[in-house]
């Protein structure tokens, strides 16, 4: 069993799971009703894309990730694809862009604008012609810039390098073509030098993508692998898939012998698919049942018993998919440690689950929060290909440590630049009071408040729609929201105006303090 009699002394042993409210869940989403085994939900800090149902074509969703509620049913839709779409992944360096497969064969890469859609995207960035089947799977690299795999019906894995001029890439850099049936999942480890698959025929395999071969292969009897993930730097491997019985089965396998698994474990008797994820930060591994609204979550460490069950999500709603957002996205002030978005197509719901670890104190908890891999490449895709590895570039989550953004490519810097010149301004001013900080700071956002969408830069990084930023302040849906408002809007006015009243009075204590002086001087 994984879950030792004894006691054991772990930071995560009291994690919860918290549904969001109904005002931040996301309503009315045609969410796909497609039987394929994959995630259908993308999530990063700016946007959440999700497969959706779609006449004459396959079709997904991109939605600011602020912007919660009922949809408009007739919102635009990246609809380029002649067939079901499949998968979507979100470029891990680019916030602004996305990959999907469809059953039409192709990949594409889209580029999603900076503001909110107003009409259909049916025109792609890149085009990627090289399965002859349907492509079902695709895995961003996680650390080299402009690396993509696919994998489709045709039994083959390959290899993009996208960072070229065409528009139309026929063909990949590299083509594994090493299984004997479709493969049903991919990982990387930590550096990407190894990728691991699980294949319909009952067998996982540790390959090494540069040169094509395959450095182990299980092809244990009582357990079939439908997904597999690399456990991080930990040389280890999990996998979920079916006993012989048919029942739901996790297992753990050393990644240098796959003859026989570490550990293996019957869940329960239920037929939907279980997907793995791991947070490598924190070691802990967390099951989502697909069909079920449950999400079991364990610790992993390097020794027996290895894995060691902590809790156990339930939710009387059944979940379709998952959408995981990457750790810079999480609200660290609540000591939220992953966040899951659940689709749930009975209701057209998408459904935030935030899994946070219980702590008394408001201030930063830094043994909750290590560095964490960081929105920047750490290689080229050349240097990849050439054989170079390297680990993630990290970064501290701390408010105030440093940018962990991703910043989109096709963007100017000025506004950056702008940026960084406005923190040097805070830190020569350090001097100033809390008061006047906190003074400076309202008339900053007042000011970005009242300009209009005209006044603005052009090259300026702003969302905006009929004047609202729909990431920090969705447009109004109903006349309560509108008349709410406007009364937040009179009372800043009214604050302004006390705030110039105030300037004004000071102002004129300090003129009377100057002809005090000079009187003084002339005396």
């Amino acid at each position: 069993m994984s879950w030792p009699l004894q006691y054991r002394s772990s930071k995560f042993r009291h994690v919860y799971g918290k549904a969001a409210s109904k005002d931040k869940c996301y309503d009315c989403v045609p969410i796909s009703h497609s039987v394929h085994d994959n995630h259908f939900c993308a999530v990063n800090p700016s946007f959440i894309a999700v497969v959706t149902e779609c006449a004459g074509g396959g079709a997904f969703l991109v939605i600011p990730i602020k912007q919660t509620g009922k949809l408009d049913p007739h919102y635009p839709k990246v609809c380029g694809h002649k067939g079901n779409v499949l998968d979507i992944k979100w470029n891990p360096f680019n916030d602004f862009e996305i990959a999907s497969c469809s059953e039409d064969a192709t990949v594409k890469i889209w580029d999603i604008p900076n503001q909110l859609l107003k009409r259909n995207i049916t025109t792609p960035k890149k085009e990627l012609i090289g399965h002859s089947r349907r492509v079902s799977l695709i895995e961003w690299h996680p650390t080299a810039a402009n690396i993509l795999f696919s994998s489709g019906y045709d039994y083959k894995i390959m290899i993009w390098k996208l960072d070229v001029k065409d528009a139309v890439l026929s063909n990949p850099v590299k083509t594994l073509d090493i299984h004997q049936d479709v493969v049903l999942s991919m990982s990387f480890n930590t550096d990407g030098s190894l990728l691991a698959t699980a294949c319909r025929d009952r067998k996982i395999r540790v390959i090494d993508p540069r040169a094509g071969t395959v450095l182990q292969e299980a092809s244990y009897k009582s357990h079939k692998a439908n997904k597999v993930l690399f456990l991080g730097n930990m040389k280890k491997l999990f996998s979920t898939g079916t006993s012989w019985w048919n029942n739901r089965q996790i297992a753990l396998w050393d990644q240098n012998d796959l003859s026989v698994p570490l550990l293996e474990e019957d869940l329960d008797g239920s037929s939907g698919l279980l997907f793995p994820i791991y947070d490598s930060d924190t070691r802990m591994l967390y099951v989502v049942g697909r069909g079920d609204g449950n999400i079991r979550y364990y610790e992993i460490s390097p020794e027996k018993p290895y894995l060691s069950y902590l809790m156990e999500y339930r939710s009387h709603l059944p979940q379709k998919g998952i959408g995981m957002m990457p750790k810079r996205g999480l609200d660290v002030a609540a000591c939220e440690i992953f966040r899951f978005y659940k689709l749930i197509p009975t209701r057209g719901l998408i459904e935030p689950v935030s899994m946070i670890v219980p702590r008394r104190s408001e201030s930063y908890q830094e043994d909750i929060y290590p560095l964490t891999a960081a929105a920047q490449p750490a290689l080229t895709a050349q240097q990849w290909l050439n054989g170079i590895n390297k680990g993630p570039l990290l970064v501290s989550l701390k408010p105030g440590s440093g940018a962990v953004s991703s910043l989109p490519q096709f963007l100017d810097p000025e506004p950056w630049a702008k940026v960084t010149d406005l923190s040097q301004q805070e830190e020569e001013g350090e001097r100033i009071s809390l008061e006047d900080k906190q003074k400076l700071r309202e008339i900053r956002d007042s000011r970005k408040r009242l300009k209009s969408e005209e006044d603005l830069p052009r090259n300026e990084q702003m969302y905006l729609f009929s004047g609202f930023d729909v990431f920090e302040c969705p447009p109004p849906k109903t006349e309560n929201e509108l008349l709410q408002m406007y009364f937040q809007q009179q009372e800043e006015i009214r604050r302004l105006r006390v705030l110039l009243n105030q300037r004004d009075v000071q102002i004129k204590q300090l003129k009377l303090e100057l002809r005090n002086i000079r009187m003084d001087t002339d005396n």
